[in-house]
């Protein structure tokens, strides 16, 4: 009996024995479904997260002023050089050319203490007063409750308007009055208020972000009497893979707009807003370790129900195995006949399981929060190669017991 007819005689037997195969390859459908889809849901709730984070900071970078993040350092008594602070015009030619690669805004905090006025309603010293572009909201991931975001005339002239938080909206302006289109004054001037802000909440009982308001760059920047405003650029690349590179141009531009030479250093620094996209990585990879382990388990106990099934078989099957051997089937056949029953018992669990898996995987993540349907394939990969395992480990026990056993006594088994 060589191989082909081995392979051949198991799936007649996996086929007489159907319902013992459906059984059992339910077995091992129930364990690699659960590896699979928990895998599955992983991989896809954490694509929607970080797509819905990306706006927060996954795949961008800022540009600032250059030790903004902290104070000049000392070293040998002599302190770092100093260096000046980016101006608008800088950030604003920075961002025209990089128009090219992707997109950024530039922003800047023109006061965190503003009084707003509007009639005879004034508000507490708190309004935090922001100069920002067009892209502003959309990059840092800011909603409208109510009204428009800037035009690129408003932008391009400055024009006195301004969207504001959901705070100073109720403050200002009573439940049955529009905050649209009306004006409200502050640091001097009388603003038009084309939008206002969804609520955004704080940490405990800080809800700056409520009571900030929005004015054009430009406008802005007329503010900026002294020179003292600390300009950013927040830009976003084109390919989460391609912010390496595109980092890199944005320095080569900058550097190019603030005159640095060959052999000196930044006169700016670039951070990687990485915090987001690391922790989200570091928790799905602690997700899959779990549900890897949980999944394990299960296949586990799957493993011993099979053999279980196939130590069944053999002491069912001890006259058939006794005609084989005196027929001349040698050991080593009888073993492989019994483990090739098992791994295709396995690899038809594991088919079922994995189709399984990936629906109920790509179900429980579309719930979470809409996003496409994944197809893991490492774990379809992972899943089979395990269904491999499982059928060797577990048929190995019984193909060696049917291959022990002694052809006379296996025509006497009644």
């Amino acid at each position: 009996m060589n191989l082909f007819q081995n392979v051949r005689e198991a799936l007649t037997a996996v086929k007489v024995n159907l319902l013992r195969t459906i059984l059992t390859g339910a077995i091992i459908a129930i364990g690699i479904s659960s590896l699979v889809g928990m895998l599955t849901a992983i991989d896809g709730i954490k694509a929607q997260i970080a797509e819905s984070f990306s706006g927060l900071g996954a795949n961008s970078f800022d540009i600032r002023d250059k030790g903004a993040s902290g104070g000049r350092a000392v070293v040998d008594g002599e302190k770092e050089k100093t260096y000046p602070n980016l101006t608008y015009r800088e950030v604003k030619e920075f961002k025209d050319e990089y128009t090219s690669i992707g997109r950024s805004t530039v922003f800047f905090r023109v006061s965190g203490s503003a009084e707003v006025k509007r009639g005879s309603v004034t508000t507490n010293p708190n309004t935090r007063i922001t100069g920002a572009d067009e892209n502003y909201m959309d990059i840092k991931a800011i909603k409208l409750d109510k009204g428009r975001n800037f035009s690129n005339v408003e932008i391009r002239y400055g024009n006195n308007v301004c969207i504001i938080g959901k705070d100073l909206a109720s403050t200002l302006f009573e439940d049955n009055e529009e905050p649209i289109g009306d004006k409200i004054t502050f640091l001097g001037n009388k603003y038009q208020v084309i939008g206002v802000l969804e609520e955004q909440g704080g940490v405990g009982q800080d809800s700056g972000a409520d009571r900030q308001i929005l004015i054009p760059a430009l406008n802005a920047s007329r503010l900026d009497r002294g020179g003292n405003f600390s300009y950013r650029v927040t830009a976003v690349a084109s390919d989460p893979q391609k912010i390496d590179y595109e980092m890199g141009q944005a320095v080569g531009i900058m550097r190019k707009i603030r005159q640095d030479g060959v052999v000196e250093e930044d006169s700016f620094d670039l951070t990687k807003s990485e915090s987001v996209a690391e922790s989200l990585e570091e928790v799905a990879g602690y997700l899959r370790i779990g549900g890897f382990g949980i999944g394990f388990i299960t296949l586990l106990g799957a493993s011993i129900g099979l053999m279980n099934i196939m130590l069944v078989s053999v002491t069912e099957r001890t006259r058939e195995i006794g005609i084989r051997k005196a027929l001349g089937a040698t050991p080593i056949r009888i073993r492989q006949q019994f483990l090739i029953e098992a791994i295709v018992i396995c690899v038809l669990g594991g088919i079922f399981g994995v189709i399984l898996g990936i629906t109920i995987g790509n179900v429980i993540a579309n719930f979470i929060g809409p996003g496409g349907f994944i197809i893991p394939w490492l774990w379809i990969f992972i899943a089979f190669l395990i269904c491999v395992v499982v059928g060797l480990l577990s048929g190995f026990i019984p193909a060696f017991k049917a291959s022990k056993l002694d052809p006379i006594e296996s025509l006497r088994y009644e």
